[in-house]
């Protein structure tokens, strides 16, 4: 199996605070096609580690030391709009809780649309068909495409973020 993602010393910090270490020094690779989990007690950072490959952490925090290496590059040495076309194209993540990641008042299948419209331009029939394609592949009547978030369980919002982590076929 090839090196898919590996993270070299990676410390997170509070802007305000920076003798907080709140991820410290973490180091692990991902091999492509295998399944790596990654386990602590509550407060311990995973979810931090995984907002930190994505470039999404927020502007109170910041990594003051680590690399990033996805696929050879060094996500941390790119630009915004360099980490825009990756994330959600060839990286994909799926969040803790779906209702706060996806939008109320946007129908479950034009969010899942949106990132194959904005990294593989998708439009029309091709896009309904992908999308419906997602939703029965995650276990979701296609015809469902049409409902808001709210409309759905909680099993299923679930299912949605991960078709939306799988609809450009990331790495």
């Amino acid at each position: 199996m090839s090196e898919l993602l590996r993270i070299e010393k990676l410390t997170v910090v509070p802007v305000s605070a920076p003798h907080l270490l709140l991820v410290n020094n973490v180091s692990f690779t991902l091999q492509a096609g295998k399944t790596t989990c990654i386990v602590g007690e509550s407060g311990s950072g995973k979810s931090l580690t995984a907002l930190s490959v994505m470039s999404l952490l927020s502007k109170q925090l910041k990594r003051t030391q680590g690399q990033v290496i996805f696929q050879g590059v060094d996500l941390a040495t790119l630009n915004a709009e360099e980490m825009r076309d990756i994330r959600g194209k060839r990286i994909g993540m799926i969040f803790q809780e779906p209702m706060t990641s996806l939008n109320p008042v946007l129908t479950v299948g034009y969010q899942i649309g949106e990132s194959l419209t904005v990294h593989l331009g998708s439009k029309g029939q091709p896009l309904k068909a992908r999308i419906a394609e997602l939703l029965e592949q995650v276990g979701i009547p296609a015809s469902r495409a049409d409902s808001y978030p709210d409309e759905l369980s909680g099993g299923q919002r679930q299912r949605v973020m991960i078709a939306m982590s799988i609809a450009c076929e990331p790495a």
